[in-house]
């Protein structure tokens, strides 16, 4: 079984408070882009293997191997050999890593018959990352609380070109959130959504370039780039580092 876990871009991203466990508050709507990918290849084998190519990924235990691992204990499903292409680039805001967890978690509920809800996915997700639930729907979604709260938008901009510039610098989103200054604005994302796109260039704003761009100047530079190149809206994905515009096609 292949399967292509796709890319995400953040519109909009207010963190709002810290919490107490050391986890932030956030506000933001998660944009599937279906024209970045991962390759994903599940097949069932004698033992667990796990082979990774493309951009090469951290040594140590793969998310993937902890999503198989989750279903194995309460499922006993079999062993399978998990082969991940590499291509959405790591340290980017763009969800990858999380988009390959939850990928991997619907392609195993298919070939071993476990017939699973979303819902019940989405409960096994949130114990890998906080942005995996929103790709076993991998559809707009206005997200909340850690990345657990997800309310269904409609948005479609199949109508606009999205273009991704990956500048190639890795950033941590631990670094990026110790940065950061939770506010609560004073237009809430699900608001400015629903303007038309044309006014969301002063309003819609990502909580981490303030800090992230101090750091890299060329992230900036970047994105005004995007503007000057005529995006009719251009903003970091996540906690960086790619820099998205959205055109007109």
């Amino acid at each position: 079984m292949i399967v292509y876990p796709n890319a995400k871009i953040n519109l909009g991203l207010n963190i709002l408070r810290k919490r107490k466990n050391g986890y932030h508050d956030i506000s933001s709507v998660f944009y599937p882009v279906k024209e970045c990918v991962d390759i994903l290849e599940i097949v069932k084998f004698d033992t667990f293997k796990f082979v990774n190519s493309g951009i090469k990924i951290p040594d140590g235990e793969n998310i993937c191997e902890k999503a198989w691992k989750l279903l194995h204990k309460d499922y006993r499903i079999g062993n399978v050999k998990i082969h991940l292409h590499k291509q959405i680039p790591i340290g980017s805001g763009l969800g990858g890593g999380s988009s390959d967890a939850s990928f991997t978690l619907k392609a195993l509920n298919e070939l071993f018959g476990l017939n699973l809800t979303n819902l019940q996915l989405e409960k096994y997700s949130v114990m890998l990352g906080a942005d995996c639930p929103f790709f076993i729907d991998n559809r707009p979604k206005l997200v909340q609380g850690i990345g657990e709260k997800m309310i269904s938008i409609d948005l479609d901009l199949s109508e606009f070109e999205i273009r991704l510039i990956n500048p190639r610098i890795h950033i941590s989103t631990e670094e990026a959130y110790s940065r950061v200054v939770p506010q609560i604005p004073e237009l809430n994302v699900n608001e400015i959504i629903e303007l038309p796109i044309n006014d969301w260039k002063n309003i819609l704003k990502n909580d981490f370039e303030d800090s992230v761009f101090l750091q890299h100047s060329s992230l900036k530079d970047i994105k005004n780039s995007l503007y000057k190149e005529g995006a009719i809206y251009a903003s970091m994905s996540g906690s960086g580092s790619v820099i998205y515009g959205i055109f007109e096609k």
